[in-house]
């Protein structure tokens, strides 16, 4: 019976951090740069793969870091009305930073004289596999978490960015308690960031398998756009948000059907086969 008892006692979770003398490490950083390190090798090995010269990745890398950090700042900033955000530490947004990274990479595959196309071909399994790598810093940092519930995974964040306190929930996820309720109390909720990183992780073995497709150059990231749609769709039902418009969506799910739709058209318009190519199954 005390078995039973412990096994359904929720996750009690707790920033990864550590100090180096003055240097304050966290986990989200450690991941974020981990994130964009493996992008650099994935897409430099497609690249050579692909016989061509992967030179050019590590500029299109640095313009990412800045394009993506950036884009994911505004966004909140400016499309979630958050202004208080500008000068945090939190504040970065998936879609915002994928829009600001892709338009720096595209301005220096453009300056670099390398063809779009090719651009995100080699970067729809980088980009796939720096967002699993990037959420494991979402997690260690507790942020990004779900709405409140009482399952085998649920967690709290005493510690979180914010913690998953009744008071905060209420205040800026617009999630209700009984009346009563102590704002302090800590509520146990979704741990959506283990969500996404499973799921981002079958988005990239997706994505890596099917790289030595037949079809057009360009045609993975079509592919991307698909799979990255239908995870952000899935995974905001889960996920703490008051951005819910009068559709009953958040603005993200709407960017993410948006993607859905795009993705479905790109794989379409670029399905014609390459000369000479054959598609392959190999890892």
């Amino acid at each position: 019976m005390n078995f039973l008892l412990l096994a359904i006692e929720p996750i009690v979770h707790h920033p990864f951090q550590f100090g180096i003398g003055p240097i304050q490490l966290t986990g989200f950083g450690i991941a974020v740069v981990m994130g964009f390190v493996i992008a650099q090798t994935i897409a430099q090995q497609e690249m050579e793969r692909l016989g061509h010269d992967p030179a050019p990745i590590a500029d299109m890398i640095i313009g990412a870091v800045i394009g993506g950090l950036l884009g994911a700042k505004l966004y909140f900033v400016v499309v979630l009305g958050n202004w208080e955000a500008l000068f945090t530490r939190g504040g970065f947004v998936f879609w915002g930073g994928l829009i600001g990274g892709a338009i720096a990479v595209l301005a220096i595959a453009r300056y670099k004289k390398v063809p779009v196309m090719r651009t995100v071909e080699v970067g729809a399994p980088a980009v796939a596999a720096a967002y699993a790598v990037g959420r494991t810093g979402c997690w260690a940092v507790g942020d990004d978490y779900g709405r409140p519930w009482d399952g085998p995974l649920a967690t709290v964040f005493p510690e979180g960015a914010p913690p998953s306190t009744a008071g905060i929930m209420a205040r800026e996820f617009g999630v209700t308690f009984p009346p009563g309720t102590d704002p302090s109390a800590l509520i146990a909720v979704h741990p959506t960031q283990l969500y996404e990183i499973a799921m981002a992780t079958a988005m990239f073995w997706i994505i890596w398998r099917m790289r030595k497709h037949s079809h057009r150059e360009g045609w993975l990231f079509g592919l991307y756009l698909l799979l990255a749609g239908i995870e952000r769709f899935v995974v905001e039902f889960f996920r703490a948000k008051d951005d819910y418009l009068a559709i009953g969506l958040t603005i993200a799910q709407v960017l993410a059907l948006s993607a859905v739709v795009v993705g479905i058209v790109w794989l379409y318009a670029l399905r014609s086969p390459r000369v000479g190519v054959t598609i392959s199954s190999e890892i």
